[in-house]
């Protein structure tokens, strides 16, 4: 930890974080690259982590990017989407280890605002098939924002529907561009997985079932 902070409120990050629905994006991409004939591999896709759905496709199509029009790129996405989509269709409430339950259901009882801070479209659709949607008090999304990571509006917006100011906020991340994106309004950062071997942030964490500990209320 860099610093004390008041913490109200814990936004999580959703594929990665709460589920690890990450390599089904993995596996839609890599799908969708091969069909159109482009260099697809885990180095690249790591690059998409908590980026949009269009600047993940523009990072796959690299210097074609510019050569396709935003209504030719729709398609593609679209087709991503659908195979994403086909996946998704195996997460069930088991999908979402006891450490994930067990951190949410003490944050709660400590008195802490939950929301979900994500870029994908899809995040509601994932809660309900995990069976996750009731620990959250607000939920901000890929369906809300225009700008994605690590542009802060997803946080932000998070943080106003539950009605917290930034600074006692502490967001869960799994991405750089997720933390960078929290760090710069000004919110507390923990990386877990892929960022906690890449990012500086405020906490350092083996896995989301540290956080409980981590947390001051008072």
């Amino acid at each position: 930890m860099k610093r004390e902070h008041l913490i109200k409120s814990v936004i999580f990050d959703l594929d990665g974080v709460i589920v690890h629905t990450d390599e089904y994006h993995y596996l839609a991409w890599k799908r969708l690259a091969d069909e159109i004939g482009l260099p697809f591999d885990r180095q690249t896709n790591a690059k998409l982590r908590g980026v949009s759905r269009l600047d993940s496709l523009n990072i796959i199509l690299g210097d074609q990017a510019g050569q396709l029009s935003e209504s030719e790129k729709v398609p593609l996405m679209d087709r991503k989407n659908s195979y994403y989509k086909e996946y998704l269709e195996m997460l069930t409430p088991a999908s979402v280890t006891d450490e994930v339950k067990n951190t949410l259901s003490a944050l709660r009882e400590k008195g802490i605002l939950l929301a979900i801070g994500s870029s994908s479209k899809n995040a509601r659709y994932i809660l309900d098939r995990i069976g996750c949607k009731s620990f959250f008090d607000a939920v901000a999304d890929g369906n809300d924002i225009t700008r994605s990571k690590p542009d802060p509006e997803v946080y932000l917006l998070a943080a106003g529907r539950l009605g917290s100011l930034p600074k006692h906020c502490l967001v869960v991340e799994d991405s750089e561009a997720g933390i960078e994106a929290a760090a710069a309004c000004g919110m507390a950062t923990a990386a877990v997985g892929y960022a906690a071997k890449n990012c500086v942030a405020d906490y350092v964490l083996s896995g989301v079932g540290e956080l409980a500990g981590v947390v001051c209320v008072s």
